[in-house]
């Protein structure tokens, strides 16, 4: 009989610790590390980096403006691609009026000329590149 009254308090236990403890326990069983300390980098794995995407989002830039100038993809240069933190969610391209995240977004800045004419696409968090008629930074 007193082992029983002692089961309740060793669950009530065993929940905080499991709770407020280091690790964490998914239902498959293997235990994780978690680290409590805010990361000191926006980005966490390589596979989300803009570098990674970089090719892929210089094609979808100059796929887009080539489509909308209606001239071959092939007469749109890359003149650059760099890598950028973002001030916020408008990725270097706020609108009057408009409200963006307030937060570091990683991203790039993609250089294109056409026609004898610049343009610049910025891409960032999830989002595509985006044709940016008049960058704010």
């Amino acid at each position: 009989m007193h082992a029983m009254r002692r089961l309740p308090l060793l669950l009530v236990t065993s929940v905080l610790v499991a709770a407020c403890g280091g690790t964490t326990q998914p239902p498959n069983g293997e235990e994780t590390a978690v680290d409590p300390s805010p990361s000191s980098s926006p980005s966490s794995s390589p596979s989300s980096s803009p570098s990674s995407g970089a090719p892929a989002d210089a094609v979808r830039a100059v796929e887009d403006l080539a489509a909308t100038l209606d001239i071959p993809a092939d007469e749109v240069e890359v003149v650059s691609t760099e890598e950028v933190t973002w001030r916020d969610g408008s990725r270097g391209c706020a609108k009057p009026g408009e409200m963006y995240t307030q937060a570091l977004v990683d991203g790039l800045r993609i250089t294109l000329r056409a026609g004898g004419r610049t343009y610049e696409y910025h891409s960032g968090g999830n989002r595509p590149p985006a044709l940016c008629e008049k960058p704010t930074e």
